[in-house]
């Protein structure tokens, strides 16, 4: 039976036969490794997210965790599937074996992270958090913070969160107010609130670990002045043993639109002689340490838009096929059976739209999670440093444009099924609930657009930039020797020159001093690079679609077509629309920076 969640035939031909990761079994970190190994792990997050995950999804979803004043309470099956994830070693998964982890490429426990958060992305959400803090910890912590804290987290026994955001500060981290005393003993006490801290409290683990940002007295102002802390639920012994209960108090949740099953909520550290906290690193250091947590949930952000998108356009593919509903244009006679859905060339329109989207969404997302691999462990420093400065452009792409575009994708499966769709007794109204939270945190979108439009683009000469446009170039050049392919390669190179003028004239103005025009609509520079990039992966795919239809038969043969007809929608359907945002660019246009507010 195939997979509700992905389609395994997809995810293998965008492993192997796109980013070719079976190379990445010749590297020493990765040498016990081979196909084998990880389709068995991939197999074992399919069945444990199918079997744990989704089957509570829509309750966890009715029944979102409640705070009684003393404790919060959680459906039970959210700590089995847990448990099942645990025991299966996901939560170390890409670390070393002397750590209790199975050196996996992060690519491949990527892969598996797409299984669990189609299936539910909530309770996914613990264990995604936790591993990214406990990857903070491997590179920025003591050894004594190593053992104490990040190894109960790579065994399931803690869990951890990222609390960045206040009340009153959002996404200004320059104006957060959580101060951080200094004590004799080289530790510190914490006092502030923290609001939207997913994870923030639980009893699904021992502790609770809270990296949190603060701000050290008599430091710099503004970002420069941020630290970063451990500041544990509960104080850990020295002999590693639970302590008592720190200063850390749930002020409350919050009640979202979807995500429903993640705790979120608002902390307030230091009621009482202030939470006890460790500096991690160099003090008014800590927003460059805690980039390194956001940057990797910024990729996993995305990966989630995609996989909720890719859950709700499977839904939607099933029920098209199976649905009987009207007749063909042509037909007038009542008395002929009706159509299945999919016969009928609109919802064919969204369902190419959706696969467009989430298939070239999976493809932008594990590509950059290669980069990171190849960050790490490429033996050539030239090579590790190529995949180090592409990554950083596109990872605002990874988080960004799969979260508007995937859930856009949710709404044309809505679509598709019509007035169930929008009932609660399907799933993919739940779907849309859920991603529409993946747009704002981890950085908004406007937020991602003015990151790259104002730094990525522009830092290191342009490095990041200039090398992205080889790689596409590249891409053109391969597609343009194949006479299938000879239409998408001249419309890629086309929508490059116009980003190449494009970027060149908001450049400039920024350089000139107009900063605030340049970025007045830099989200629509973000659409304009995030859909020259999605084409790209596209073109690759094609590229390798047509290497697997030389030989292909019968199932085969229709996949690799329908990856070629997909390729064709993009470039026909959505490319096109690059040409309006680069001619509006252009322009600086300052309609909305000029907007006067008494005009509202």
């Amino acid at each position: 039976m195939p997979s509700t969640l992905i389609n395994r035939r997809d995810l293998a031909f965008q492993l192997y036969e796109v980013l070719g990761i079976e190379a990445l079994t010749r590297r020493p970190r990765y040498a016990e490794h081979g196909r084998d190994t990880f389709e068995a792990v991939i197999d074992t997050a399919e069945a444990i997210a199918e079997r744990h995950f989704a089957p509570h999804n829509a309750e966890l979803d009715r029944n979102e965790p409640t705070f009684d004043g003393e404790r919060v309470h959680i459906i039970p099956e959210v700590g089995e599937a847990l448990r099942h994830y645990i025991e299966a070693g996901f939560m170390a998964a890409g670390h070393d074996e002397a750590a209790g982890g199975m050196q996996l490429p992060y690519v491949v426990t990527q892969a598996c992270a797409a299984f669990f958060q189609a299936a539910n992305i909530s309770t996914a959400a613990y264990p995604f958090l936790t591993g990214a803090a406990a990857n903070l910890l491997d590179a920025f912590g003591s050894p004594q913070q190593k053992e104490r804290y990040m190894t109960p987290m790579l065994e399931g026994r803690y869990f951890g969160t990222m609390a960045l955001s206040e009340p009153q500060a959002g996404s200004s981290l320059s104006d957060i107010r959580t101060r951080a005393e200094p004590q004799d003993d080289g530790t510190y006490r914490l006092f502030g609130n923290k609001m939207w801290i997913s994870g923030g409290e639980h009893d699904l683990s021992e502790n609770i670990v809270h990296l949190v940002l603060a701000k050290i007295p008599g430091g710099p102002a503004g970002v420069k002045g941020i630290s970063l802390f451990i500041v544990p639920k509960y104080l850990v012994n020295d002999d590693g043993t639970r302590g008592p209960r720190n200063d850390v108090r749930l002020a409350g949740l919050n009640h979202k639109m979807g995500y429903r099953g993640t705790t979120n909520t608002l902390l307030n550290f230091g009621e009482e002689d202030g939470a006890l906290g460790y500096l991690v690193g160099e003090p008014h250091q800590g927003l460059r340490c805690m980039f390194h947590m956001m940057n990797e949930a910024r990729i996993g952000v995305g990966l989630g838009a995609v996989m909720l998108g890719y859950a709700g356009y499977l839904y939607s593919l099933e029920y098209a096929r199976t649905r009987p509903q009207g007749r063909h244009p042509g037909d007038k006679d009542p008395s002929t059976p009706q159509v299945r859905l999919i016969e009928h060339a609109d919802i064919r329109r969204m369902l190419l739209a959706q696969k467009a989207a989430v298939e070239g969404g999976l493809g932008l997302c594990l590509l950059s999670a290669r980069l990171v691999d190849d960050k790490a462990t490429a033996e050539d420093p030239a090579e590790r440093e190529a995949a180090a400065t592409l990554l950083e452009i596109l990872t605002p792409i990874a988080k960004a444009w799969p979260s508007q575009y995937c859930l856009e994708a949710n709404g044309h499966a809505i679509q598709i099924l019509g007035g169930y769709g929008y009932t609660r007794d399907y799933p993919v109204e739940q779907y849309y609930r859920d991603n529409r939270l993946n747009p704002i945190h981890e950085g908004t979108n406007g937020i991602q657009a003015i990151d790259l439009l104002g730094r990525k683009v522009t830092m290191q000469g342009g490095a990041a930039y200039h090398l992205l446009l080889e790689r596409i170039n590249a891409t053109v050049d391969a597609a343009a020797e194949h006479t299938e392919l000879a239409e998408y390669a001249e419309g890629l190179a086309a929508a490059g020159r116009r980003l190449v003028e494009t970027t060149r004239v908001l450049t400039s103005a920024a350089a000139e001093g107009k900063v605030a025009l340049s970025l007045a609509n830099a989200t629509h520079y973000l659409d304009l690079l995030g859909h020259i990039v999605i084409a790209w992966i596209w073109l690759d795919q094609a590229i390798a679609a047509l290497r697997g239809l030389e030989a292909a038969q019968g199932t085969e043969r229709d996949f690799y077509l329908g990856k070629l007809r997909t390729c064709r929608y993009f470039f026909r359907f959505e490319l096109p629309r690059t040409a309006a945002w680069a001619t509006l660019l252009g322009k600086l246009d300052d309609t909305t920076l000029g907007m006067p507010e008494a005009g509202f």
